[in-house]
């Protein structure tokens, strides 16, 4: 039996895409891993595996013998509950034992416990069920925010200590570089060869090590790298300058300028690219930022300020005026407007009030609530906004596939044509040092890190952009998929209309209007529809007392069956009539004019003791305001737009008609809308389903991409791969606008890179290049398609 887990974690040393694809294929190789996708622009892997055949620790040693590293993460819990040395002890045992646990320090005299592991392997979860399970008490003693403040500042950290670096490189090869700035301006100065040594020396073997480093690692892992060609280039130069200065061979010329400028360029690049990097990164960062740190908890009927992540389910959160909401839950006392604006992409503040749910990080407006927290922690919606991000982020396009096998091949090709291309010079009579420096250039020009960037860098911030728009977008597939999109299917309810219908008549066969009410409420008591919850609304405003109900009984598609005061009920619509054999002739007439006015009927009947129709009830669901200019950006992006719904063809068409619909496909049960999408496939059309309910989970699996409403159920959310955090249609359009906009990005960076280097390494291997103007395009060549990337940001849906 399997036991299959996802892992998420950062990795440390990747530098190109050779890198991260190699990384793809050690772990690929490893038994019990069945799928690894490497990230290059976020520097993590994701990697599903087996854990009965292979542990986590053992994950992250494969990684580390690929060469590469996880960093280690260290947890801090405050523990209750130790009287003794024996206590901290045991407990640092079991903490210990803990696979992946790399080193556990309990103090009992600060009560506080510090586990070391690599990050991403032991969650913080998992170690306070660990504390708990030897009988103490464990709380976070760092909240999730000063975590990440803590990760952002040692990424702050590096990032700083690269430009100094940088800067050295920079001071050092100046007076190297010098010469040939001043040769335009027939100014000819020349440092002695032994001072060019001991300048260049330091940018070659301590500033430049890195290279050295990454290019050993790949080596040693059985492929080759960025690290690899820029190592050989720049070595090749400083220590063919280096034999000069030492014996005055070759002509007395000198190439440690080169040697030093390309290094010095390439970690210009490096640090342009990791800035560029860490902004196309910023939707994840700005989604944490939106966590609270402190919550203000009833506990005992005192009011306790604790962090946020330690409030458990049911506990009562007080919310003051103008604070964020740290938990997402259900409003107990209390009315105010919430700004929701950076979880849904609603500009406006939305009234809340008793009993209506409030989502965690949004901002309360004037009012004081008392809210019931419903999920916490990993479970709350902005949680799990993060993690679509973050999994939309570290997954890999279908176009990912190609560009990782060219980079496959990438440098060991490279390689080659820098020797054919020595070899080439040599033998056509040139002297050796035009074919060394045409080799050195070709090198030194390629870039392997362009054609890994493309792809992951537009993702990431295409799919941040889409975050704070209010779409979410589970994985770079659906993505893919969704600008393809030539019909887009649309259920009605919740998703064109309101989705909360009320009763607007309710007629009986025999006149006792408040008996049908009763019946027909006290039958839905069992059910979730909406329009059930519609009835039962209006028996409570009736104040109508709801009778026992037994034998209750739903059909899909149709309505239910329930035995209410001794009365066998069907209620439901035609569909359900028909097949029990009731005849509906009383009243048909007036409720046809009603469905042509864009209502729904239940009818209502009974079957036991006698067989007869007893009424029906007329209900409406408002259309949403902005359903028809949804409809219409759809239609003008030349998309057929198509209404798939099981109500009645009078209602669904008096929908369709008011909101601009091409097609409708009315009185349809659950089971046949996966059918109906189907038949739109087989007629080639690339089809998107839109939908908020249970019974739209079978047609959002079917669809080329399933768009859920956020609004709507989470098997919906679940089955589809994007969901639209708002009820509004007009994110189908911006979903669909979006993905063009991402993929036209991947195209583009695509074609820069691969035309840069189709036009760059025949230029440099025909000698037109020399050596520094090929490592400044190289360096350069990285950060042109990262920052493409980062116009992203700009995106406004143009139909």
């Amino acid at each position: 039996m399997q036991h299959s887990i996802s892992l998420n974690v950062p990795v440390d040393g990747m530098t190109c895409a050779a890198c991260s694809t190699r990384l793809e294929r050690v772990l690929g190789k490893q038994p019990g891993i069945t799928s690894a996708r490497v990230n290059l622009a976020t520097n993590s892997a994701t990697i599903d595996f087996d854990v009965s055949q292979i542990s986590a620790s053992d994950v992250t040693a494969t990684i580390t013998k690929a060469g590469f590293s996880v960093p280690p993460e260290t947890h801090e819990l405050l523990i209750g509950g130790m009287t003794c040395a024996a206590c901290s002890g045991r407990l640092e045992k079991v903490l210990g034992r803990l696979p992946g646990v790399e080193r556990a320090v309990v103090n009992l005299a600060t009560e506080k416990a510090s586990v070391t592991a690599p990050a991403g392997v032991v969650s913080l979860q998992d170690l306070i069920l660990s504390v708990e399970k030897a009988g103490f008490t464990a709380h976070p003693a760092v909240t999730a925010a000063e975590q990440q403040a803590k990760l952002d500042q040692m990424k702050l950290q590096q990032g700083r200590r690269e430009l100094m670096q940088l800067i050295l490189a920079v001071l050092l090869t100046l007076p190297l570089a010098l010469p040939m700035v001043l040769m335009p301006l027939s100014i000819h100065v020349e440092l002695p060869a032994v001072w060019q040594l001991i300048l260049a020396t330091p940018v070659q073997f301590w500033l430049g090590w890195r290279f050295y480093e990454g290019a050993f690692k790949s080596l040693r892992g059985g492929a080759g790298n960025m690290d690899v060609l820029v190592a050989m280039g720049t070595s090749a130069a400083w220590g063919l300058s280096a034999w000069v200065t030492f014996t005055g061979g070759a002509g007395g010329h000198l190439y440690f300028e080169a040697a030093a400028m390309v290094i010095t360029l390439v970690l210009l690049g490096k640090w342009l690219e990791g800035r560029a990097k860490r902004s196309a990164a910023s939707a994840i960062r700005a989604l944490m930022d939106l966590q609270p740190e402190m919550a203000r908890v009833e506990r005992d009927g005192v009011i306790l300020e604790v962090p946020a992540e330690t409030v458990t389910s049911g506990e009562v959160v007080v919310i003051r005026p103008g604070e964020r909401v740290p938990v997402d839950g259900v409003i107990l006392k209390g009315m105010s407007q919430l700004d929701e604006s950076l979880i849904t992409g609603e500009s406006l503040p939305v009234e809340r009030g008793v009993d209506d749910r409030v989502t965690g990080a949004s901002v309360n407006g004037e009012g004081l609530l008392r809210v019931q927290a419903t999920t916490v922690g990993t479970e709350s919606t902005l949680s799990r906004i993060i993690r679509l991000v973050e999994s939309a982020q570290a997954s890999k396009a279908p176009v990912q596939k190609l560009v990782d096998q060219i980079s496959a091949i990438f440098v060991p090709v490279v390689a080659l044509i820098a020797v054919a291309t020595f070899l080439g010079w040599w033998l056509i009579g040139s002297d050796l040092e035009v074919a060394f420096i045409a080799s050195v250039s070709v090198l030194v020009i390629a870039c392997p890190c362009a054609l890994g960037l493309a792809t992951p860098t537009a993702l990431m911030v295409g799919t941040g952009v889409a975050a704070r728009k209010g779409v979410l977008i589970k994985d770079a597939e659906a993505l893919e998929r969704a600008h393809h999109s030539t019909a887009v299917v649309l259920d009605k309810t919740g998703t064109l209309t309101v989705g909360r219908p009320a009763v607007e008549s309710v007629v009986a066969h025999e006149g006792d209007l408040p008996a049908l009410l009763q019946l027909t409420a006290s039958a839905q008591q069992g059910s979730e529809h909406p329009l059930a919850h519609a009835i039962l609304s209006r028996a409570e405003k009736d104040q109508l007392a709801l009778l026992p109900v037994s034998d209750f009984k739903a059909r899909p598609g149709r309505g239910l069956s329930a035995r209410v005061d001794g009365r066998q009920l069907l209620i439901g619509n035609r569909r359900l009539m028909d097949e029990g054999g009731v005849d509906l002739q009383a009243l048909i007439v007036s409720g046809e004019a009603l469905e042509s006015a864009g209502r729904t009927l239940m009818w209502v009947a009974e079957t036991d003791p006698l067989l007869r129709l007893l009424g029906y009830i007329a209900v409406s669901d408002p259309i949403k305001p902005e359903a028809g200019e949804a409809v219409a950006a759809l239609k003008r992006s030349g998309i057929l737009t198509v209404m798939l719904t099981g109500d009645n063809r009078h209602a669904s068409k008096a929908v369709a008609d008011a909101v601009g619909i091409d097609q409708v496909v009315s009185e349809v049960l659950p089971e046949e809308k996966s059918a109906e999408v189907a038949r739109l496939k087989a007629q080639g059309y690339t089809v998107a389903m839109v939908g908020d309910g249970i019974n739209d989970a079978p047609a959002l699996a079917a669809a080329d991409v399933g768009m859920a409403m956020g609004t709507g159920t989470d098997v919906a959310m679940h089955t589809a791969g994007i969901t639209l955090m708002r009820g509004d249609p007009g994110l189908i359009a911006d979903a669909i606008s979006i993905s063009h906009a991402t993929y036209n990005k991947i195209r583009q960076n695509l074609f820069w890179a691969l035309i840069y280097n189709f036009i760059a390494i025949p230029l440099a291997a025909s000698g037109m290049l020399n050596p520094v103007v090929a490592g400044a395009a190289m360096a350069m060549s990285s950060v042109s398609v990262v920052s493409n990337s980062l116009l992203l940001r700009r995106w406004r849906r143009t139909v």
